[in-house]
């Protein structure tokens, strides 16, 4: 492995790392690796980047636990209609993201636009909160659900053991490590095939549902707005629960130096693959409420699983191994592309400088993608997921909406900035100021979650005072951090 090579940002007046305290200098985009260095290869063409975004964002929610939107908003129209809704705001989002991904041309997503924007602070503690918890305890939990659907044909009759879920689940992990540790071309080859997999089970279920349409069962569409009124508590966890849902359609940001022609690829690959999410999401749930009742799909622990026994027979046993297949692809999806984030955090001076280094024959940031493995098991086995990701959904958000308030700051403190495609200002000025009031709502709704989320966020204040401003650390202590 070599360390990737830098060069210098030039002086145009933006924020230029290496020019302050545990910084190194950074290669955008567009940039020339030195001749003899190893630098990542521009392999995400158009196809792979609409397949990163849709692989990713189709997970297992979609399949299991569209309940959380229905439970908090109240009735079978709201849910609908909350669905419609998240899907446009990330599409809002995806626009915004689309125009920092072609005028800032380096990877990293949203540490990467917080850092140009606001400076290291706010960068660093978005990635300390993504490496210790939100990435590992994600990357966990659809790990688990993969677990679980893929060893459901086997016990149809009984419970599944939980030790086998997490030996199954373990497989699965290291698995997708290996492979983003060997090739990104077979990284993105895979992802395309398993994107295919999971249009394949939404389909399964829309046309079905189409046909029930068809035949006139609406009975449960009904007075669609009638139920238990929308509160202003459900609210901020239906959006919680919708945004989830969708999340993803920023990753193909985390590997902007990896695309080809990104002012062009990107934008593309973020609106055809929003506008086939929602479309699919939206005829999904619709699918379901022509066989499932309101009460049913409540009650039901995998929403696919009992719409497909409802109208599939024994076909029905195919679903869980295409749910399975979808959250592998989100699990792939996920780790390609959050590992350049610490890749460009560790170019930045951020994080240890191993993880800025580059496999010499294969290409693939192999120390950055391999750091969330020990941190993915030791929550796997140990830690309460769910809960870690309650108390820090909100934290998600929060930098987000950050990032593309910082947009909106760009616009007006560097004008001059090359633009390949700019959005309306409406758009990150509406989609920050949802972001961050929900955000602040959740604080009412949820205060404990909420705030110890918050509690645990701080805590990378201190730990960037401590590992990058402070000078006089031990010589073990800077041998530790690769300095």
């Amino acid at each position: 492995m070599v360390r990737k090579a830098a060069v210098p940002a030039g002086s145009n007046g933006k924020y230029s790392p290496g020019r302050s305290k545990g910084r190194s200098p950074s290669l955008e985009s567009g940039q020339v690796a030195p001749e003899g260095k190893v630098a990542l290869k521009q392999k995400v063409t158009l196809l792979r980047g609409i397949s990163i975004i849709t692989g990713t964002i189709i997970g297992a929610g979609i399949f299991i636990s569209p309940k959380g939107i229905l439970q908090n908003t109240g009735s079978v129209g709201m849910s609908l209609c909350l669905w419609a809704a998240c899907g446009l705001l990330s599409l809002f989002g995806a626009l915004c993201y689309a125009e920092l991904g072609t005028c800032i041309k380096k990877s990293g997503g949203h540490y990467t636009y917080i850092l140009e924007a606001f400076g290291p602070l706010p960068a660093f503690v978005r990635v300390w909160v993504e490496l210790l918890i939100i990435r590992p305890a994600a990357t966990a939990v659809i790990s688990l659900a993969f677990g679980r659907y893929i060893l459901e044909p086997f016990f149809m009759q009984c419970e599944i053991p939980e030790l086998a879920i997490k030996l199954i689940t373990a497989v699965g992990i290291t698995t997708v490590m290996v492979l983003n540790s060997t090739s990104v071309s077979w990284s993105a080859r895979i992802q395309i095939f398993l994107t295919f997999c999971k249009l394949v089970a939404i389909l399964i279920i829309i046309v079905p549902g189409v046909i029930q349409l068809i035949k006139g069962e609406t009975q449960h569409f009904k007075n669609a707005f009638a139920g238990n009124d929308a509160s202003v508590m459900g609210l901020p966890l239906a959006f919680y629960s919708g945004m989830y849902a969708y999340s993803g359609w920023f990753y193909l940001n985390f590997v902007t130096e990896e695309v080809e022609n990104p002012e062009k690829n990107i934008p593309l690959a973020i609106c055809i693959s929003m506008i086939i999410v929602t479309v699919g999401y939206v005829l999904t749930n619709v699918a379901y409420f022509t066989t499932i009742s309101a009460g049913e799909l409540l009650l039901s622990k995998a929403v696919a699983v009992t719409f497909a026994e409802r109208l599939m027979g024994k076909f029905s046993l195919a679903v869980p191994v295409f749910v399975a297949l979808s959250c592998f692809g989100s699990m792939n999806g996920g780790v390609f592309a959050v590992s350049r984030m610490f890749f460009v955090a560790s170019r930045e001076g951020h994080l240890p400088e191993i993880l800025s280094m580059i496999h010499v024959r294969k290409h693939t940031p192999l120390p950055a993608v391999i750091v969330l493995y020990p941190l993915t098991m030791i929550m796997l086995f140990n830690g309460d997921l769910y809960s870690l990701l309650n108390f820090l959904s909100f934290a998600r958000w929060l930098f987000i909406g950050l990032a593309v308030a910082g947009l909106i700051y760009l616009r007006y403190k560097r004008p001059d900035m090359p633009r390949p495609f700019k959005v309306p200002l409406f758009i990150p000025a509406l989609f920050s100021f949802t972001c961050l009031f929900m955000v602040a709502l959740s604080l009412y709704s949820d205060p404990v979650n909420t705030g110890i989320g918050f509690a645990i966020t701080l805590t990378g204040v201190p730990a960037y005072y401590l590992f990058i401003i402070w000078d006089k650390k031990p010589k073990w202590f800077r041998k530790l951090l690769g300095k």
